[in-house]
């Protein structure tokens, strides 16, 4: 088939490889307009434009996927068929209308579960062990569109979401292309979603982000994994904000037990933190306009002593 792939940062560039690498012809891509990026905030093209134009690949960056002239280059083209990982914005009823065999959606849950735009991390969050991906149809309704295929995918006790999204968009790009095989020979037929077990998934903002020191040990775990590597979980510490990369320890091995919420103990080479059960073991953490490193140099740099509350 002829396609016109439609996605957007680095967890799309996978299944655009697959498309280039498939039978079938890849003829345009559409992603994102070039938008600041980077620490430098530098404008930047997306990932998958970047990969689209080392391919000789045509990129169509519209503003709104509704702009006239957009869907008149789409028409132009005459794409059998569109298929879409992590595009970011919403798919007008004229555009869906154009290719005869619609949209396929590659998303990174196994629908119903997770609706929405940040699906792997509130699998996270919520403490799921399995996940996965699944091809449909695009509808009107977000995430809603009938099911044409779907793999599994355990999480790990250690998974951050970038971890899992980089493990998704892999084994998720061989699906979305066998979902176009099945689709071109007609050996695919999509089911429509179960009405039961549908949950939603709304992006994670950078206030979701913050740590809440009277929550359970494990519940503080997951959340900060969930946001690794964005919007990046984060605490207070004398009125500046700390970044917080994954706990080292839940809980914290050793002696020291009764710490209250938010309160740190400063080890010889560890630093703990209480919560509303048991100590945690901080790992990396990063202060205001400063890199990353072990929170014991941080809390050395600091000369942090043991026990008073000073996370919030």
């Amino acid at each position: 088939m002829r396609v016109v792939f439609a996605g957007t940062p680095q967890a799309a560039v996978p299944s655009l490889d697959a498309l280039l690498h498939s039978r079938h012809e890849v003829v345009a891509v559409v992603t994102r307009p070039d938008a600041p990026a980077g620490r430098g905030l530098r404008v930047s093209q997306s990932p998958v434009a970047l990969r689209a134009e080392q391919a000789g690949v045509e990129v169509l960056k519209p503003r709104r996927p509704r702009e006239p002239d957009f869907l008149a280059r789409l028409t132009e083209i005459g794409p059998d068929c569109c298929p879409v990982t992590a595009y970011g914005a919403l798919i007008p009823r004229d555009a869906l209308d154009i290719p005869p065999h619609g949209w396929i959606n590659l998303h990174f849950s196994v629908l119903p579960a997770w609706r929405g735009a940040a699906p792997v991390q509130h699998a996270i969050l919520h403490g799921d062990e399995i996940t996965g991906a699944t091809t449909f149809g695009i509808v009107a309704e977000i995430d809603a569109g009938p099911v044409f295929g779907v793999l599994t995918e355990p999480i790990r006790p250690s998974d951050t979401a970038g971890d899992l999204l980089r493990r998704l968009s892999i084994s998720g790009a061989g699906l979305l292309a066998a979902t176009l095989d099945g689709i071109e020979a007609g050996t695919l037929e999509a089911r429509p979603q179960p009405a039961e077990g549908v949950s939603l998934a709304p992006k994670i903002t950078a206030a979701d982000a913050k740590v809440n020191w009277r929550r359970a040990a494990l519940a503080i775990d997951r959340l900060i994994r969930a946001c690794t590597p964005a919007p990046g979980a984060w605490t207070v510490l004398n009125g500046a904000r700390l970044k917080l990369g994954p706990l080292a320890g839940v809980p914290a091995a050793g002696p020291v037990t009764g710490l209250a919420p938010g309160a740190v103990c400063v080890l010889r080479d560890r630093v703990l933190a209480g919560t509303g059960s048991v100590p945690v073991e901080l790992g990396e953490v990063q202060p205001d306009g400063k890199r990353r490193m072990p929170a014991a140099d941080w809390a050395r740099g600091l000369r942090l002593g043991g026990g008073e509350t000073v996370l919030g």
